[in-house]
């Protein structure tokens, strides 16, 4: 280094958009603040929350903060952690690696493959609760107890497309649509406060011996989960398919393995696929490229993930074309976005009716929603096949990660830069004001190199590195 020293980077987290605990004056903020640290490194930050934000730090812990206590089940949810960021109270020695969170439930994975999970009662599986965190209950009790069980009725909201016909899942059967929940998992997650009621406690998620989870993702009301040899498991509302297991489930209170590769469908578009090589066949079974899934996205009611080879497979709600098949019809299973085969595929995010893509070289794809212009496309249609972003302000730009908000998406560049559009009416686009975006924005960041994004509903988060 000719006898210079390395210069040493600090890592910081900026905020923009709406996190109504963040400030005391509640306004969204338009543009990138800094986050205020108390004794933290940051790690990373996190994805999803609905009026709160969340971030891990150095040593693994998860912190939280923005919320309000007029905000219900999402501040009970955060860890009722308002303007200054907080550990969350997960047990003392887990490390945290990777966490997302929903409107309502959050999941995080540790560093020895553990998952938790909290939150929004019937997005939470069976598994060992831990108590004294949300609610001020007795400390750790297991939710498979033997003190009897009780049935609770699911509620759920109809498909805009199709009705619901399925039951509910335990242990791999189909059952009634009631599903069977233990006394003590219900003692566990009672108090006085109908929000409490309505909310989990974190739960060490039970998950099959020798399963390590490596990531996770929160949807409207699902989660999935990736393992460190690529299989995905899934659990939560499953009524238009974005389980992945074939039919209109509409309740999985337990983890289940997702077939993404064997069983997997392709897309409308087979025969303009196989007529460019894309695809090998066998008889009338089409085989998804790879052999192992890589990354996956939840969005509101649809799921997205990647193979080893770059493949592309959506599932679920496709009412907007989220799905990326050419048609508004619901995907039960994971079927591949043909539409992308040879284009190897890196990145996935997921809105609450969008997806969005990015290849291995730096271009980004969208598909689905856009009434706020989130595809970043120009125009507000919706695009039921993926589209290439080729807009000016992308030129010469190699895409490192995305990220989608409900309505808003945002972006890094490999050389630091921020982008973002869509929906902006909280600010949560950084750009100074609250008028929507249909083409991607560079948000302006002084003195600072970004390094990863993560939105939430009506915020968006940044790392970035400083010169000390």
């Amino acid at each position: 280094m000719d006898g210079e020293e390395c210069e040493a980077l600090e890592k910081l987290v900026y905020m923009w958009g709406y996190l109504p605990g963040a400030l005391p004056q509640r306004t969204p903020l338009l543009t990138p603040f800094r986050v205020p640290v108390s004794g933290y490194n940051w790690k990373d930050v996190s994805g999803g929350g609905c009026g709160f934000a969340m971030a891990i730090s150095e040593p693994g812990k998860l912190i939280t903060w923005g919320s309000t206590d007029d905000l219900g089940q999402s501040y009970v949810t955060s860890g009722k952690h308002g303007e200054t960021p907080e550990p969350f109270p997960l047990p003392n020695e887990v490390s945290i690696v990777k966490a997302a969170a929903a409107w309502a439930h959050c999941v995080a994975a540790t560093d020895c493959g553990e998952v938790y999970t909290w939150g929004w009662k019937e997005c939470i599986p069976s598994g060992k609760v831990f108590g004294e965190t949300l609610s001020g209950v007795s400390p750790e009790k297991d939710a498979q107890g033997k003190q009897g069980s009780f049935l609770t009725e699911q509620v759920s909201p109809r498909s805009k497309v199709s009705k619901s016909t399925g039951g509910t899942v335990s242990g791999g059967e189909i059952s009634t649509k009631r599903r069977k929940v233990s006394s003590a998992k219900q003692a566990a997650e009672t108090s006085s406060s109908g929000d409490d009621i309505l909310t989990a406690m974190p739960c060490l998620v039970t998950l099959n011996p020798g399963v390590r989870i490596t990531s996770v993702a929160a949807g409207g009301r699902h989660t999935l989960v990736l393992s460190d040899i690529g299989q995905v498991w899934g659990w939560g509302y499953g009524g238009e398919g974005q389980l992945g297991l074939g039919s209109r489930i509409r309740m999985v209170s337990s983890p289940h393995l997702i077939p993404c590769i064997d069983s997997s469908s392709y897309g409308k578009d087979i025969s303009a696929s196989l007529s460019q090589g894309s695809m090998s066949s066998e008889g009338q079974n089409f085989r998804i490229p790879g052999s192992c899934i890589k990354a996956i996205a939840c969005g509101g009611r649809h799921s997205a993930v990647i193979t080893d080879a770059g493949a592309v497979l959506a599932f679920g709600w496709g009412l907007y074309g989220q799905c990326g098949q050419g048609s508004t019809d619901d995907e039960l299973s994971p079927t591949c976005v043909s539409s992308l085969l040879g284009i190897r595929i890196v990145g996935v995010a997921a809105g609450l009716w969008h997806t969005v893509c990015t290849s291995a070289d730096g271009d980004v794809y969208a598909f689905g929603g856009n009434q706020f212009g989130q595809l970043g496309t120009g125009s507000d249609q919706a695009e039921v096949l993926p589209r290439l972003l080729d807009c000016q302000s992308l030129e010469n730009v190699n895409v490192k990660s995305i990220s989608c908000g409900a309505r808003h998406t945002a972006l890094v560049t490999d050389n630091g830069k921020v982008f973002s559009w869509g929906w902006n009416k909280y600010g949560q686009l950084g750009l100074g004001d609250v008028i929507d975006r249909n083409i991607p924005s560079e948000v302006t960041i002084e003195g600072c190199v970004a390094k990863n994004v993560a939105c939430g509903w009506w915020h968006t988060l940044l790392l970035a590195e400083s010169p000390t």
